[in-house]
Formats: C-alpha cells, sequence, structure tokens
C-alpha cells in the first residue's frame, strides 16, 4: 500500500544527504551501463562474425593445392602439387552421393576486360553451375552458368554488380559481349554478394571454357564442397571433419604424397572455423559478463556500507519508533525501501544511458568482424530487475540490524 509519510521521510533522507546519494548512484549506475556496454559489444562481435560466415555457403569445406614438405616414395620435398579434373572426378566417385553442393574451378586473378570504350582489370573464373551457391551469391538479371555451358564450352559470362556499373552504367549488360583477355563472351546475368563489393568485381565463366580457350588443359585451382545439413552442430563437425580426412588422404594417395604431408594439400573447413570463432566468442562474452557484474556488485556493496551509515545515524530514531510500538517489520521495511529506491532509480539511468549511447554509436562502427552492437530488451530487463534485488539484499541486513535494536540501547546513543 502506498504510504505518503514514509516516502516523504525517504526524500527528506536523500535531500540531506544529496553528495553521498548521488555518489552511491553513480557506482550502481555506472554497473549496470558497464554490464549492458559490454554484453552489447559481445552481440556485436557474435554478429560480425555470423554475417562473415554467411558470405559463403554453409558447412562450406574446400581443398586446394600446395607444396610437398615430405619425402614420399623417392620424390623430394618441394613438389608443387596441381589439382586437375581427375581429381574432382575421382572426389566425385568417391563422395558424390554425400555432396550437396560440389564445384571445381580455376582462377585467373587478374584479367583485362573490355565493352566499347570501357575497360577494366577484373578477376575471372571458371566454375561449375553450383559455384554460385558457394558463394552464397543470387542473380539479379539473367542467369547463372549452366550444365550445358560446361558440356558445349560456351563463351558466355556471368558479370557482378560491380564490373556491370563500371562497364555498362546503367544499362543492362544481358547479351552484350564483354571481352576478356581478347576473347568475346556474351554476358547471359549479372550478380550480387553479400561480401559487398570487393567480391562483385569478379566475372564467372564455365571451367571447360576456360580451360579450353586459355591453355590451361585440364587444371584446377580449387575444389569446394558441402555436405547435408545436421540436427546439431556436433553432428555436422564430426561429418565434416570425417570427410575432409577421407578425401584429403584420397587426393594425397592420387598425387603420390606422404599421407602425413599436411603442407601438400589445403584444407578450409567453415564448420571447425566457425566452432573457432564461437568459441571465443563465447570466452570473451563471458569475461565481459564477469566484468559486469563484478563492477554490479561492487555497486551493490556500496548502497549496503550507506544503508549502515543511514543506520547508524538513525539509532535514536530508530529506538523511539520501537518505543512507541513500532514493529520490527516496519523498520526493516523502512530501510528497504530506501535501499530499493536508490537502485531502481540509478539502476534505470545506467541501463537508458547505455542502451542509448549502443544506439547512437553502435552504427557508427563499421569492422569486418563487428556489427550492429545490441542488447536483447528482455535481457537488458532481467538484469535491471537483478540489480533491484541485489539492492534489497543489500539494504536487508542493515535493515535487519536496525530492527534488532533494543529500544532502551537505542535511546542511549549518542
Amino acid at each position: 500500500m502506498f504510504n505518503t509519510e514514509r516516502w516523504q521521510e525517504i526524500f527528506e533522507a536523500i535531500a540531506k544527504n544529496k553528495l553521498r546519494t548521488f555518489l552511491t548512484g553513480i557506482s550502481v549506475a555506472s554497473g549496470i551501463f558497464i554490464l549492458v556496454i559490454l554484453l552489447g559489444v559481445g552481440k556485436g562481435l557474435q554478429n560480425g562474425i555470423e554475417k562473415k560466415f554467411e558470405n559463403d555457403a554453409s558447412g562450406l569445406i574446400s581443398f586446394w593445392s600446395g607444396t610437398t614438405t615430405k619425402e614420399y616414395k623417392g620424390l623430394n620435398p618441394g613438389r608443387q602439387i596441381q589439382f586437375r579434373n581427375s581429381d574432382y572426378d575421382v572426389a566425385l566417385q568417391k563422395y558424390g552421393d554425400q555432396l550437396v553442393i560440389k564445384s571445381a574451378n580455376y582462377i585467373f586473378w587478374s584479367g583485362i576486360m573490355s565493352h566499347g570504350k570501357e575497360s577494366g582489370n577484373y578477376r575471372f573464373i571458371g566454375v561449375n553451375p553450383d559455384y554460385l551457391a558457394v558463394e552464397n551469391a543470387s542473380i539479379v538479371e539473367g542467369r547463372f552458368i549452366n550444365q550445358n555451358d560446361l558440356n558445349n564450352s560456351e563463351k558466355v559470362t556471368v558479370i557482378g554488380q560491380k564490373v556491370k556499373l563500371d562497364m555498362f552504367k546503367d544499362k543492362s549488360p544481358i547479351g552484350e559481349l564483354l571481352v576478356i583477355n581478347g576473347i568475346n563472351f556474351k554476358i547471359v546475368g549479372v550478380f550480387t554478394d553479400p561480401a559487398g563489393e570487393r567480391e562483385e568485381t569478379r566475372v564467372y565463366i564455365p571451367i571447360t571454357t576456360t580451360q579450353q580457350a586459355y591453355g590451361v588443359g585440364d587444371k584446377i585451382s580449387n575444389l569446394d564442397f558441402t555436405l547435408p545439413k545436421k540436427d546439431t552442430y556436433e553432428e555436422a563437425l564430426a561429418e565434416s571433419e570425417k570427410f575432409t580426412e577421407g578425401l584429403g588422404q584420397l587426393l594425397r594417395s592420387k598425387n603420390s604424397i606422404a599421407p602425413d604431408d599436411e603442407g601438400a594439400i589445403g584444407v578450409g573447413n567453415t564448420v571447425e572455423d566457425a566452432k573457432q570463432f564461437y568459441d571465443l566468442n563465447l570466452y570473451i562474452r563471458l569475461f565481459f559478463w564477469w566484468v559486469g557484474i563484478c563492477t554490479i556488485i561492487a555497486g551493490v556493496v556500496g548502497v549496503s556500507n550507506i544503508m549502515l551509515i543511514i543506520v547508524k545515524e538513525r539509532t535514536k530514531e530508530i529506538g523511539i519508533r520501537k518505543a512507541l510500538g513500532a514493529s520490527p517489520f516496519s523498520i526493516v521495511v523502512m530501510i528497504l525501501h530506501e535501499s530499493i529506491f536508490i537502485t531502481t532509480i540509478s539502476g534505470f539511468v545506467g541501463l537508458l544511458s547505455s542502451l542509448l549511447l549502443l544506439e547512437i554509436v553502435g552504427p557508427m562502427v563499421k569492422s569486418d568482424y563487428f556489427l550492429n552492437p545490441e542488447v536483447d530488451f528482455s535481457v537488458a530487463m532481467s538484469t535491471l530487475i537483478l540489480l533491484v534485488l541485489a539492492g534489497a539484499i543489500a539494504g536487508f541486513f542493515p535493515a535487519y540490524r536496525a530492527a534488532s535494536i533494543k529500544p532502551i540501547v537505542a535511546l542511549r546513543d549518542e
């Protein structure tokens, strides 16, 4: 029940000790402020990591050739391994029915391209039809490379949005010719990539056309695969590790590489990479929780100390109240009201200040691994409720001490 007199007493006590109350409130507000900011930073790191891994196909596993580091079957270390069509074929023969996405590619890191008076230098890649899914890209005009293009080694190309803007401005490029390193290709599609402009400076052509038109024979740069989704992360990780180990050994055997020569064939497993990043992010967030909670505890301890001082100052007043018939419960409630009031107001100020700061500053922070720092409102409110409960606990012990004072002892206090 609302008691006007009790609230008047609280405001009078606060007014008499403005500086002390202000400093106590600052310690509590700073605790929840720091905790919410740290939680927002942790969420920003998580969002950035998730966005980074969205740029490519989920669970992407890539293989690329390297240089041998060990002698094997009379062959010296230092051999440069080159993947070929046959490596891709044996991978499909062994694991084809287990794969969702499968693609080989051959990369030209730089190529001169022109259309009319416009020209530029862009990366172009010979790919399979599944490569669009590998990059998690999407078609905005026309179509992507298809199986018929591969079978007939068609001179067709799909260009990125950035290439389109550079070469064609606002005009649709579909059906136009693009000269790539001196060879005419018909543009059949335009793609956009979630990774942004850098990825959209690429140009894709059928891998069979790449191998024939540019004299690279049956060479391949990378092999890219994804496996079916699993019900749990642990199952997906175990399945991907089993696949990378099995195909890695198959490719080493085919290319006369020592079974334990890890340097000759590189493997990129986004499932494993994601686990490392998420584990790191978890540890960071736990550390942030620990720092924030310790800061809040320091503020709550400050509240408890202030309540002890208040009880000491009001000992004689408490004795008079008890002598006039005040119950121990009413004494406890009187002290708790002030403790909870200070904690709640300070908590709200700290919470609102931190949320406002995240809202204003968060969008200004630009980083590959940091995006949209935010705090779930339910988490923020739960934190505030816990803070209020902690304030109540902090005030209870001084209140209990006050309620335990005998009236005769309190009245003798100076």
